[in-house]
């Protein structure tokens, strides 16, 4: 087979490569590659069987076209300082400018005109003068939230969009291999309807999101792709009560903070609040579970949940922080029988597990049935738990009550990132004619970056 663009992943950077291409104005013949299914053939049975049930070959909140993030909250952020390291390779003026590009393609396709926490009012002011008495840094971030159930239909509709502009989408073809020669990539190696098939192209762009980021590393370590250490984030997902985060889900909808709690003084930071959600489960290959949240538009639970997230760098001469992290996962998962483990706060400090009669009378209740009571301390990393307690205990000055006894923490909660691909603000690689972006790049973190990331990739190659 051949092909002028071959992309490799239909997460959110790799279609608005090709939204914007053909917005530019190119007629090249444009290939994306997805070893998942089409957005409406994605469902989860977990809804009917209310256990998750392992699905093979992919999980399909994780996998598919749109790609995990437009599965779980759908949650658009609508500043460069919120997203991954991007703005220090362009510029953060450059960035802006994407992002607010970007904002308008998703209005064009349906998303919300609603913007959540975007001004300063004097509820805003007192909620960082809360933060800053914590030792925390409040990021105002401007949110667009979509929704899970309207994240889905909005997808949909840039799915039959990129058909109707004649972009070839190979759905549920993995891609197993890159084709590089003499430090030029030139396709890439796929199975197609069960077969291995060769595609060839003239421009490869490998977008594969999170999911695919262990994959995209093992690669360049393999061809020599140019890349450097990245971070991987450990944490929890931590539910309370929404009466607990009612001011900053009315005032902000997502309040984004961070700190560097004693004694270790890692970055410690919030992410991906769901006022009235769910929490929910993710499977990665070799069985992985991880927790995630979900919030829909329409459908609303009596809690709030929102990760806590220990960033993690490593240096020589170690240089495998995604097995680290998986590592952490596995072990956790073995304790659970290939579950999430979910305990309350204070029964962490007490140094005992939880039973789940303990749960059953609590004011929280768990939002996901099949959470195994236990001790997340028997896999956590001690440096994790000891800023993650501490970064709790800072968070209650901001919002009293969040570190109460009956608060649950799930694990665990991992962000992979790939090794830091490196590249040129023309977001050339070491290999040339081939691009690594979004999240498995290492340079974004999260819906919106990646898509703008999407767009800058699209600009330079309609110059081509």
């Amino acid at each position: 087979m051949k092909t002028d663009i071959l992309i490799i992943g239909a997460g959110p950077a790799g279609i608005f490569t090709a939204i914007e291409l053909r917005r530019q104005g190119s007629t090249n013949k444009i290939t994306i590659v997805e070893k998942g299914k089409a957005v409406e053939d994605r469902r989860c049975p977990k809804d009917q069987t209310h256990k998750c049930v392992n699905c093979k070959p992919n999980c399909n909140i994780t996998t598919g076209f749109s790609g995990a993030g437009a599965f779980s909250d759908g949650k658009l952020s609508l500043s460069y300082e919120v997203g991954g390291e991007l703005p220090s390779l362009i510029g953060e003026a450059k960035a802006q400018e994407l992002i607010d590009y970007t904002d308008t393609i998703y209005l064009d396709f349906g998303a919300d005109t609603r913007v959540e926490g975007a001004e300063e009012t004097e509820e805003v002011k007192d909620i960082r003068r809360r933060a800053i008495a914590a030792g925390l840094k409040l990021v105002l971030c401007p949110i667009r939230h979509l929704g899970t159930e309207k994240a889905q239909k909005l997808y949909l509709d840039i799915e039959n969009h990129l058909r109707e502009q004649g972009v070839e989408l190979l759905l549920e073809t993995e891609c197993r291999s890159l084709l590089i020669e003499n430090d030029t990539c030139l396709g890439a190696e796929v199975i197609l309807n069960g077969r291995e098939e060769t595609i060839l192209a003239d421009e490869v762009v490998v977008a594969t999101g999170r999911r695919g980021a262990e994959w995209l590393e093992e690669l360049c370590v393999r061809h020599g792709i140019a890349h450097s250490p990245g971070t991987v984030d450990i944490g929890v997902r931590v539910e309370v009560r929404s009466e607990v985060m009612e001011i900053i889900n009315r005032v902000l909808y997502e309040g984004k903070l961070i700190g560097y709690p004693k004694p270790y003084k890692n970055k410690v930071r919030t992410f991906c609040q769901n006022p009235g959600g769910f929490v929910s489960q993710e499977n990665y290959d070799g069985g992985l579970a991880v927790v995630n949240g979900h919030s829909y538009k329409t459908r609303k639970s009596e809690n709030t949940n929102v990760a806590i997230l220990c960033s993690h760098n490593f240096s020589v001469p170690f240089n495998q922080p995604i097995e680290y992290a998986r590592k952490v996962g596995e072990l956790t998962n073995m304790l659970a029988d290939g579950r999430l483990l979910v305990q309350r706060y204070g029964d962490i400090l007490d140094g005992k597990r939880t039973w789940e009669k303990e749960l059953v009378r609590s004011n929280v209740r768990p939002t996901i049935p099949d959470a195994v009571a236990g001790d997340i301390t028997a896999a956590m990393p001690y440096r994790a738990m000891a800023n993650i307690i501490g970064f709790i205990e800072a968070m209650d000055q901001v919002v009293p009550g969040f570190a109460a006894y009956e608060t649950l923490l799930y694990a665990p909660e991992l962000k992979f990132y790939s090794n830091r691909v490196k590249m040129d603000e023309e977001l050339n690689t070491s290999v040339r004619r081939l691009h690594c972006l979004g999240d498995s790049s290492g340079w974004t973190r999260g819906l919106m970056m990646a898509s703008s990331m999407g767009v800058l990739m699209g600009r330079k190659l309609a110059q081509c």
